[in-house]
Protein backbone atom coordinates (compact mmCIF):
# COMPACT_ATOMS: atom_id res chain seq x y z
CA UNK A 1 0.00 0.00 0.00
CA UNK A 2 0.68 3.56 -1.11
CA UNK A 3 0.32 6.26 1.63
CA UNK A 4 1.25 10.35 1.51
CA UNK A 5 0.07 13.61 -0.27
CA UNK A 6 -1.39 13.63 -4.06
CA UNK A 7 -2.58 17.04 -5.88
CA UNK A 8 -6.63 16.56 -5.42
CA UNK A 9 -6.88 16.02 -9.37
CA UNK A 10 -4.95 13.03 -9.37
CA UNK A 11 -6.54 11.15 -6.17
CA UNK A 12 -9.82 9.45 -7.87
CA UNK A 13 -10.00 5.72 -6.97
CA UNK A 14 -7.56 6.69 -3.81
CA UNK A 15 -9.03 6.10 0.12
CA UNK A 16 -9.73 9.30 1.53
CA UNK A 17 -6.85 9.14 4.68
CA UNK A 18 -8.34 12.17 6.46
CA UNK A 19 -12.22 13.33 6.91
CA UNK A 20 -12.22 16.49 5.02
CA UNK A 21 -15.04 19.02 4.25
CA UNK A 22 -16.33 19.77 0.42
CA UNK A 23 -18.70 21.81 -1.38
CA UNK A 24 -21.75 20.54 -2.17
CA UNK A 25 -23.42 21.30 -5.99
CA UNK A 26 -24.40 24.18 -7.01
CA UNK A 27 -21.13 25.32 -5.37
CA UNK A 28 -22.16 29.36 -5.38
CA UNK A 29 -24.85 28.94 -2.70
CA UNK A 30 -22.14 27.46 0.14
CA UNK A 31 -23.23 24.41 0.88
CA UNK A 32 -20.84 21.78 2.54
CA UNK A 33 -21.00 18.33 3.43
CA UNK A 34 -18.40 16.31 4.85
CA UNK A 35 -16.41 13.21 3.02
CA UNK A 36 -15.26 10.57 5.40
CA UNK A 37 -11.76 9.15 5.89
CA UNK A 38 -11.65 5.74 4.71
CA UNK A 39 -13.79 6.92 1.38
CA UNK A 40 -13.25 5.86 -2.10
CA UNK A 41 -12.85 8.63 -3.83
CA UNK A 42 -14.87 9.83 -7.35
CA UNK A 43 -14.87 12.18 -9.72
CA UNK A 44 -17.85 14.02 -8.22
CA UNK A 45 -15.73 13.94 -5.10
CA UNK A 46 -12.16 15.32 -6.16
CA UNK A 47 -14.69 18.11 -7.64
CA UNK A 48 -15.97 18.80 -4.58
CA UNK A 49 -13.01 19.48 -2.23
CA UNK A 50 -11.29 21.74 -5.25
CA UNK A 51 -14.31 23.90 -5.07
CA UNK A 52 -13.53 23.79 -1.41
CA UNK A 53 -10.05 25.18 -2.04
CA UNK A 54 -8.32 21.71 -1.15
CA UNK A 55 -5.33 21.69 -3.71
CA UNK A 56 -3.76 18.48 -2.02
CA UNK A 57 -5.32 15.78 -0.51
CA UNK A 58 -4.12 13.02 1.76
CA UNK A 59 -4.72 9.48 0.46
CA UNK A 60 -4.40 5.76 0.23
CA UNK A 61 -3.41 3.58 -2.91
CA UNK A 62 -3.90 0.07 -2.82
CA UNK A 63 -1.20 -1.83 -5.01
CA UNK A 64 -1.14 -5.52 -6.35
CA UNK A 65 -1.71 -8.04 -4.00
CA UNK A 66 -3.52 -5.81 -1.31
CA UNK A 67 -7.01 -6.12 0.30
CA UNK A 68 -9.07 -3.58 1.62
CA UNK A 69 -9.14 -3.08 5.37
CA UNK A 70 -12.74 -4.22 5.49
CA UNK A 71 -11.91 -7.18 3.61
CA UNK A 72 -8.45 -8.38 5.50
CA UNK A 73 -10.69 -7.84 8.86
CA UNK A 74 -13.32 -10.15 7.33
CA UNK A 75 -10.78 -12.65 5.98
CA UNK A 76 -8.67 -12.96 9.33
CA UNK A 77 -11.71 -13.82 11.32
CA UNK A 78 -12.79 -16.54 9.21
CA UNK A 79 -9.27 -17.66 9.33
CA UNK A 80 -9.71 -17.68 13.02
CA UNK A 81 -13.38 -18.71 13.37
CA UNK A 82 -13.65 -21.71 10.41
CA UNK A 83 -16.43 -23.25 12.39
CA UNK A 84 -18.74 -20.66 14.12
CA UNK A 85 -21.13 -23.03 15.47
CA UNK A 86 -18.23 -25.33 16.81
CA UNK A 87 -15.96 -22.74 18.00
CA UNK A 88 -19.14 -21.06 19.55
CA UNK A 89 -18.22 -17.66 18.26
CA UNK A 90 -20.11 -15.29 16.23
CA UNK A 91 -18.03 -13.08 13.36
CA UNK A 92 -19.69 -9.72 13.01
CA UNK A 93 -19.68 -7.66 10.26
CA UNK A 94 -16.62 -5.55 9.01
CA UNK A 95 -16.37 -1.34 8.94
CA UNK A 96 -13.56 1.10 9.14
CA UNK A 97 -11.02 -2.34 9.21
CA UNK A 98 -12.93 -3.77 12.03
CA UNK A 99 -14.33 -7.42 12.99
CA UNK A 100 -15.40 -8.26 16.28
CA UNK A 101 -15.69 -11.67 17.53
CA UNK A 102 -19.04 -12.77 20.03
CA UNK A 103 -20.06 -15.76 22.34
CA UNK A 104 -22.94 -17.37 20.40
CA UNK A 105 -23.85 -18.58 24.41
CA UNK A 106 -22.39 -18.46 27.76
CA UNK A 107 -19.27 -19.91 28.49
CA UNK A 108 -15.46 -19.99 29.17
CA UNK A 109 -12.82 -18.11 26.24
CA UNK A 110 -9.91 -20.57 25.78
CA UNK A 111 -7.85 -19.25 24.22
CA UNK A 112 -4.59 -20.45 22.17
CA UNK A 113 -2.20 -17.77 23.62
CA UNK A 114 0.77 -18.40 21.93
CA UNK A 115 -0.92 -18.60 18.61
CA UNK A 116 -2.56 -15.30 19.53
CA UNK A 117 0.70 -13.64 20.09
CA UNK A 118 2.11 -14.91 16.91
CA UNK A 119 -0.53 -13.54 14.74
CA UNK A 120 -0.06 -10.23 16.66
CA UNK A 121 3.42 -10.03 15.76
CA UNK A 122 3.44 -11.34 12.25
CA UNK A 123 2.81 -6.75 11.21
CA UNK A 124 1.91 -4.30 13.23
CA UNK A 125 -0.78 -3.54 10.75
CA UNK A 126 -2.82 -6.55 11.61
CA UNK A 127 -4.00 -7.12 14.98
CA UNK A 128 -5.74 -8.96 17.15
CA UNK A 129 -7.54 -7.81 20.97
CA UNK A 130 -9.17 -10.08 23.41
CA UNK A 131 -10.73 -10.91 26.59
CA UNK A 132 -8.36 -13.00 28.79
CA UNK A 133 -8.01 -16.55 28.69
CA UNK A 134 -10.76 -18.34 30.72
CA UNK A 135 -12.89 -15.23 30.77
CA UNK A 136 -16.68 -16.05 31.57
CA UNK A 137 -18.57 -14.42 28.82
CA UNK A 138 -22.46 -13.89 28.48
CA UNK A 139 -24.04 -15.15 25.29
CA UNK A 140 -23.36 -12.10 22.48
CA UNK A 141 -20.91 -10.73 24.94
CA UNK A 142 -17.55 -9.54 22.80
CA UNK A 143 -14.78 -11.55 23.22
CA UNK A 144 -12.40 -10.63 20.26
CA UNK A 145 -11.84 -7.36 18.10
CA UNK A 146 -9.42 -7.72 14.72
CA UNK A 147 -8.28 -4.27 13.51
CA UNK A 148 -6.67 -3.68 10.32
CA UNK A 149 -5.16 -0.53 11.36
CA UNK A 150 -3.97 0.87 7.46
CA UNK A 151 -6.22 0.82 4.99
CA UNK A 152 -4.96 -2.13 3.51
CA UNK A 153 -2.77 -4.88 3.94
CA UNK A 154 -0.91 -7.53 1.73
CA UNK A 155 -3.02 -10.73 1.11
CA UNK A 156 0.03 -12.45 1.55
CA UNK A 157 1.53 -11.60 4.63
CA UNK A 158 -2.58 -11.62 5.72
CA UNK A 159 -1.99 -15.36 4.79
CA UNK A 160 0.60 -15.99 7.25
CA UNK A 161 -1.08 -14.08 9.89
CA UNK A 162 -4.71 -16.17 10.04
CA UNK A 163 -2.63 -19.44 9.54
CA UNK A 164 -0.60 -18.67 12.22
CA UNK A 165 -3.82 -18.75 14.73
CA UNK A 166 -6.34 -20.84 13.20
CA UNK A 167 -8.61 -22.07 15.86
CA UNK A 168 -7.08 -20.02 18.36
CA UNK A 169 -10.46 -18.60 19.68
CA UNK A 170 -13.22 -21.00 21.18
CA UNK A 171 -16.39 -21.07 23.83
CA UNK A 172 -16.63 -24.00 26.26
CA UNK A 173 -20.15 -24.19 26.95
CA UNK A 174 -21.62 -25.48 30.47
CA UNK A 175 -21.76 -29.23 30.69
CA UNK A 176 -23.86 -29.46 33.37
CA UNK A 177 -27.84 -28.63 34.28
CA UNK A 178 -28.09 -28.62 38.34
CA UNK A 179 -26.37 -27.82 41.19
CA UNK A 180 -27.37 -28.38 44.88
CA UNK A 181 -26.08 -26.09 47.82
CA UNK A 182 -25.49 -27.43 50.94
CA UNK A 183 -25.77 -24.43 53.44
CA UNK A 184 -24.76 -25.27 57.02
CA UNK A 185 -25.76 -23.27 60.44
CA UNK A 186 -23.41 -22.89 63.70
CA UNK A 187 -26.62 -21.90 65.93
CA UNK A 188 -30.08 -22.58 66.15
CA UNK A 189 -30.90 -19.91 63.79
CA UNK A 190 -31.28 -20.57 60.04
CA UNK A 191 -28.58 -18.46 58.11
CA UNK A 192 -30.00 -15.14 55.73
CA UNK A 193 -30.23 -16.46 52.30
CA UNK A 194 -27.60 -13.79 50.58
CA UNK A 195 -25.28 -17.30 49.88
CA UNK A 196 -28.01 -19.05 48.23
CA UNK A 197 -28.86 -15.85 46.29
CA UNK A 198 -25.68 -14.86 45.10
CA UNK A 199 -24.89 -18.50 44.44
CA UNK A 200 -28.31 -18.95 42.17
CA UNK A 201 -27.00 -16.01 40.33
CA UNK A 202 -23.79 -17.27 40.07
CA UNK A 203 -25.46 -20.48 38.38
CA UNK A 204 -28.45 -19.02 36.39
CA UNK A 205 -26.09 -17.12 33.96
CA UNK A 206 -24.49 -20.34 33.49
CA UNK A 207 -27.66 -22.37 32.79
CA UNK A 208 -27.71 -24.30 35.81
CA UNK A 209 -30.70 -24.58 37.90
CA UNK A 210 -30.76 -24.85 41.95
CA UNK A 211 -31.90 -27.28 43.78
CA UNK A 212 -34.25 -26.88 47.33
CA UNK A 213 -32.46 -25.57 50.04
CA UNK A 214 -30.79 -27.36 52.27
CA UNK A 215 -29.58 -26.27 55.93
CA UNK A 216 -28.32 -28.86 58.22
CA UNK A 217 -25.97 -28.07 61.64
CA UNK A 218 -22.54 -27.69 61.08
CA UNK A 219 -21.48 -31.27 61.89
CA UNK A 220 -19.55 -33.32 60.27
CA UNK A 221 -22.38 -36.26 59.76
CA UNK A 222 -25.02 -34.22 59.25
CA UNK A 223 -22.99 -33.00 56.34
CA UNK A 224 -22.36 -35.80 55.00
CA UNK A 225 -25.62 -37.25 55.45
CA UNK A 226 -26.89 -34.19 52.81
CA UNK A 227 -23.53 -34.40 50.55
CA UNK A 228 -24.91 -38.14 49.70
CA UNK A 229 -28.85 -37.42 49.02
CA UNK A 230 -27.66 -34.13 47.51
CA UNK A 231 -29.61 -34.47 43.62
CA UNK A 232 -27.51 -32.13 42.04
CA UNK A 233 -24.54 -32.42 39.24
CA UNK A 234 -22.32 -30.43 41.06
CA UNK A 235 -21.82 -30.12 44.91
CA UNK A 236 -21.45 -26.72 46.37
CA UNK A 237 -20.89 -26.60 50.18
CA UNK A 238 -20.93 -23.01 51.74
CA UNK A 239 -20.72 -23.51 55.50
CA UNK A 240 -21.61 -21.26 58.72
CA UNK A 241 -18.14 -20.75 60.26
CA UNK A 242 -15.17 -20.69 58.02
CA UNK A 243 -13.15 -23.59 57.11
CA UNK A 244 -9.38 -23.33 58.59
CA UNK A 245 -7.88 -26.62 57.92
CA UNK A 246 -7.49 -29.82 55.49
CA UNK A 247 -9.34 -31.61 58.23
CA UNK A 248 -12.17 -29.05 59.66
CA UNK A 249 -15.52 -29.98 59.21
CA UNK A 250 -15.93 -29.64 55.54
CA UNK A 251 -13.69 -31.38 53.69
CA UNK A 252 -13.49 -34.08 56.58
CA UNK A 253 -17.57 -34.31 55.95
CA UNK A 254 -16.84 -35.36 52.11
CA UNK A 255 -14.62 -37.83 53.08
CA UNK A 256 -16.76 -39.48 55.64
CA UNK A 257 -19.16 -39.70 52.96
CA UNK A 258 -16.77 -41.59 50.32
CA UNK A 259 -15.56 -38.76 48.41
CA UNK A 260 -12.22 -37.13 48.07
CA UNK A 261 -10.63 -33.53 48.86
CA UNK A 262 -7.84 -32.48 45.72
CA UNK A 263 -7.30 -29.43 46.93
CA UNK A 264 -7.53 -26.76 49.78
CA UNK A 265 -6.89 -23.49 49.69
CA UNK A 266 -6.23 -20.97 47.15
CA UNK A 267 -3.88 -18.13 46.40
CA UNK A 268 -6.33 -15.78 45.41
CA UNK A 269 -7.73 -13.26 47.72
CA UNK A 270 -10.51 -13.36 48.28
CA UNK A 271 -11.71 -16.66 48.36
CA UNK A 272 -8.46 -18.28 50.41
CA UNK A 273 -10.61 -20.99 52.02
CA UNK A 274 -12.04 -22.60 49.40
CA UNK A 275 -11.54 -26.78 48.47
CA UNK A 276 -12.07 -28.50 46.08
CA UNK A 277 -12.92 -32.38 45.76
CA UNK A 278 -15.00 -34.89 44.73
CA UNK A 279 -18.08 -37.01 45.15
CA UNK A 280 -19.29 -40.25 43.22
CA UNK A 281 -18.05 -38.43 39.82
CA UNK A 282 -19.57 -34.75 40.62
CA UNK A 283 -17.31 -32.29 41.42
CA UNK A 284 -17.31 -30.60 44.93
CA UNK A 285 -16.85 -27.09 45.87
CA UNK A 286 -16.66 -26.23 49.36
CA UNK A 287 -16.94 -21.94 48.98
CA UNK A 288 -15.32 -19.35 50.54
CA UNK A 289 -17.71 -17.32 52.97
CA UNK A 290 -16.86 -14.06 49.67
CA UNK A 291 -18.83 -16.51 47.94
CA UNK A 292 -22.15 -14.64 49.89
CA UNK A 293 -21.38 -11.71 47.99
CA UNK A 294 -21.96 -11.26 44.19
CA UNK A 295 -18.84 -9.58 43.71
CA UNK A 296 -15.71 -11.83 41.77
CA UNK A 297 -13.69 -13.39 43.91
CA UNK A 298 -11.52 -16.98 43.61
CA UNK A 299 -14.46 -19.57 43.80
CA UNK A 300 -15.76 -17.70 40.51
CA UNK A 301 -12.86 -18.74 38.50
CA UNK A 302 -12.71 -22.34 40.03
CA UNK A 303 -16.45 -22.70 39.42
CA UNK A 304 -16.63 -21.63 36.53
CA UNK A 305 -13.94 -23.60 35.02
CA UNK A 306 -15.63 -26.80 36.38
CA UNK A 307 -19.20 -25.63 35.22
CA UNK A 308 -17.37 -25.70 31.49
CA UNK A 309 -15.92 -29.49 32.01
CA UNK A 310 -12.61 -27.65 32.88
CA UNK A 311 -10.17 -30.47 34.65
CA UNK A 312 -9.00 -27.85 37.56
CA UNK A 313 -6.04 -29.60 39.46
CA UNK A 314 -4.22 -28.67 42.68
CA UNK A 315 -1.69 -27.37 40.11
CA UNK A 316 -4.35 -25.27 38.21
CA UNK A 317 -5.16 -23.83 41.39
CA UNK A 318 -1.72 -22.57 42.39
CA UNK A 319 -1.14 -20.62 39.39
CA UNK A 320 -4.26 -18.40 39.92
CA UNK A 321 -2.15 -16.53 42.79
CA UNK A 322 -1.02 -14.00 39.13
CA UNK A 323 -3.54 -11.77 39.42
CA UNK A 324 -4.99 -12.91 42.11
CA UNK A 325 -5.56 -10.19 44.13
CA UNK A 326 -9.07 -8.61 43.32
CA UNK A 327 -9.78 -6.44 45.68
CA UNK A 328 -8.46 -4.67 49.01
CA UNK A 329 -11.18 -5.35 51.84
CA UNK A 330 -10.91 -2.14 54.38
CA UNK A 331 -13.39 -3.28 56.60
CA UNK A 332 -11.07 -6.29 57.15
CA UNK A 333 -10.44 -7.02 60.53
CA UNK A 334 -6.64 -7.65 59.35
CA UNK A 335 -5.96 -5.45 56.47
CA UNK A 336 -3.18 -5.79 54.01
CA UNK A 337 -1.36 -2.83 53.85
CA UNK A 338 -0.43 -0.51 56.41
CA UNK A 339 1.15 2.45 54.63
Amino acid sequence: MKFGAVKTAEGEGAILAHSMQASQPPYDIGLCYRIAKGTALTAQHLADLTAEGHGQITVAWLEAGDLHEDAAALDLAQALVPDEEGQGIRISGAGAGRVNLYALGAGLVRLDCAALEALNAVDPMITIATVPDYHRVDGDGMIATIKIISYGVSAEVLARAGAAAEGALRILPPVFTSASLIETRVSREVPPDKGRRSMAGRLHRMGLSLSERVVVRHDEAELATALSAAPGEVLLILTGSATSDPLDVAPQALRRAGGSVTRFGMPVDPGNLLFLGEYQARPVIGLPGCARSPALNGADWVLERVLCGCPVSSSDIAAMGIGGLLKEIPTRPMPRRSD
